[in-house]
């Protein structure tokens, strides 16, 4: 069992989630916009992947004010629980607790699609 955490209308997040499944791994998807992250999971990210968990790419990233930017580097864990779509997507955590953040060949490769 994989749980991937994205947004539903992330195109990233659907073709992991569709590449997950044709390889035979069964995949659960949280929507963080309609289960906002815990602060747990939040903190098992930030400890898990520091530099990657904030997506400084993103349209939200660009529209917040300087104040909340800020945030950032005083309280990122809150900055995420505020605005879930700044997570870096998706982030994947396999049955073995292992976790993965983006889309990318190292998450492929460990994963196995």
């Amino acid at each position: 069992m994989i749980t991937l955490y994205g947004i539903k209308t992330c195109e990233t997040c659907r073709k992991a989630t569709r590449a997950l499944e044709e390889a035979g791994r069964e995949v659960t998807v949280v929507d963080l916009r309609k289960d906002p992250p815990t602060t747990a999971f939040l903190e098992a990210l930030i400890a898990a992947a520091p530099d990657k968990a904030l997506n400084r790419s993103s349209a939200t990233w660009r529209k917040l004010p300087d104040e909340e930017k800020a945030r950032a580097e005083t309280d990122l864990a809150g900055l995420l629980r505020d605005n879930p779509t700044l997570i870096k997507r998706p982030v994947i955590m396999d049955e073995d607790g292992g976790l993965y953040v983006g889309w990318n060949a190292e998450t492929k490769f460990a994963l196995g699609p």
